[in-house]
């Protein structure tokens, strides 16, 4: 299979940023434990790069995070694997996000012209530009966490394209799922393990907060072929080379990341919320908060 590029979300200065916040440590207090430079380290964090690999490597102890794959990202030359081995058709719909992407994704039957939805951007303008042509309708459409570049185009989405069930995480305000259990044909909270089958596919519900209170991955699969490799929505849990910020609790979001790495097989491919695909094994091996 073969994906389009997309950057990756983050650059050196938003890991260091999200380790310092994850680990509610000031600039000044990073120095002391680092005995790297507070200016240095300010500087890092607004983009402006002057760290050595030695200074590196003292503020990956300091923080906790996986040497090598802070160093890989510091040098611009953080590896991404080749994504093959799924057993179905998948469509990324990369939207422009700042300076980045926010990615939606199909996942249909190959030559169908019909799949499932996770997640629905910022606007539906920008995901009609992207949208598969072969794709004429949406079965059920998956929630991760409610952000407007994830949910933003999806009352428009269901307006044109028809009605489908919304599926969300449990304990959304009632006031963001408004739209989704109103106006686009209702919408159901999924709770930790819930499955739901549609067609040849499987999608498994893991609650994982942190990010926000309310927060889903979804584990798809095909359960007539369960050697074949498995993808992982993750919403902003887990990007290529870094991770989301805990907004919520930064303990309940080093805890979901921790379970994410513990219980999932390394052939997994991620489907994040930002940024390229990548594999559970890639990001165990190289990603700086995978220590």
């Amino acid at each position: 299979m073969v994906i389009e590029y997309a950057p990756l979300e983050d650059e050196l200065g938003d890991v260091l940023d999200k380790a310092m916040r994850h680990a509610c440590c000031t600039e000044q207090a990073l120095a002391e434990r680092s005995g790297v430079s507070a200016e240095k380290i300010h500087d890092a964090i607004d983009y402006r790069y002057e760290l050595t690999p030695d200074e590196l490597k003292r503020l990956a102890v300091a923080l906790g995070l996986n040497e090598p794959g802070l160093l890989a990202l510091a040098q611009n030359r953080y590896p991404l694997p080749e994504i093959s081995g799924l057993p179905f058709c998948l469509y990324p719909l990369r939207t422009p996000h700042g300076i980045g992407v926010a990615n939606a994704y199909i996942v249909a039957e190959c030559g169908q012209s019909s799949g499932i939805l996770f997640d629905a951007g910022s606007d539906y303008a920008q995901i009609e530009r992207v949208w598969p042509k072969r794709i004429r309708k949406i079965e059920a459409v998956f929630i991760t966490h409610v952000e407007t570049e994830h949910t933003g185009g999806l009352e428009e989405l269901q307006r044109i394209l028809g009605r489908a069930p919304v599926f969300f995480p449990e304990g959304i305000c009632i006031s963001d799922t408004s739209a989704m259990a109103g106006e686009v044909g209702g919408g159901f909270a999924m709770g930790e393990g819930a499955r739901l089958r549609y067609g040849a596919f499987e999608v498994r519900a893991i609650k994982t907060p942190g990010h926000a209170e309310a927060h889903n991955s979804y584990v798809v699969s095909a359960p007539a072929l369960p050697d074949a490799t498995q993808m992982l929505v993750s919403g902003d849990l887990i990007f290529a080379g870094s991770a989301g910020r805990g907004y919520f609790c930064a303990q309940s979001f080093a805890d979901s990341l921790k379970r994410l790495f513990t219980e999932l097989p390394g052939k997994t491919v991620i489907a994040p919320g930002h940024g390229p695909l990548t594999t559970l094994e890639n990001e165990r091996l190289h990603n700086p908060f995978s220590k």
